[in-house]
């Protein structure tokens, strides 16, 4: 990691681009084995969540967050309200029900570049992340995380969060259901 970190608003095609990319490749490195190989040859393409990224950006909702070390993009987070009663919007792939959690931060998606995985770029992000949903005045945050990432699960858990005993079961086509654990926290 060099001393060139910066934070980036995700606010152009070239960010949405390089946001979508390091999503593809972390659903490829992360979900191999657990979500069909025919879904993610499918639908999990290079630039899938572009339109995401300019509805997001359109509609102010969520927050998209870039690290860059030095002009590399090494990870990138989405977050904002909780989302209640999220369906299949465009570009979404997973449909959660967070009723109960109203009022809360979500951090809806949280992906580093697996040739930069392990080089303190996630811890960076993730205090960014918890600082400005902090500074927005949410004092309760969570996320989701597939329940056999045992990865993720360990870097969420040294960030702070725990498992608060609730899931969403996740279907793919034809047949698999994935298992997403929420982990939640509080803010200071």
């Amino acid at each position: 990691m060099s001393e060139d970190l910066s934070f980036v608003d995700a606010c152009t095609e070239d960010h949405f681009r390089a946001m979508s990319l390091i999503h593809a490749l972390g659903w490829r490195d992360t979900y191999r084995g657990y979500v069909p190989d025919e879904y993610m040859a499918r639908e999990i393409t290079d630039d899938r969540w572009v339109p995401t990224f300019r509805e997001n950006l359109k509609t102010n909702r969520n927050q998209l967050l870039l690290l860059y070390d030095e002009d590399i993009p090494v990870c990138c987070a989405t977050f904002g309200p909780a989302r209640i009663d999220a369906g299949l919007q465009a570009g979404t792939v997973c449909k959660f029900n967070s009723r109960g959690y109203e009022g809360w931060g979500e951090i809806i998606s949280f992906y580093t570049h697996p040739d930069h995985k392990r080089k303190g770029y996630g811890t960076k992000l993730m205090e960014e992340v918890l600082r400005r949903l902090s500074g927005q005045g949410y004092l309760q945050v969570f996320l989701f995380v597939l329940r056999e990432n045992e990865n993720a699960r360990r870097f969420y858990e040294k960030m702070g969060f725990a498992w608060d005993g609730t899931h969403e079961d996740i279907p793919f086509p034809p047949d698999t259901i994935c298992v997403d654990l929420r982990y939640t926290r509080s803010l200071p």
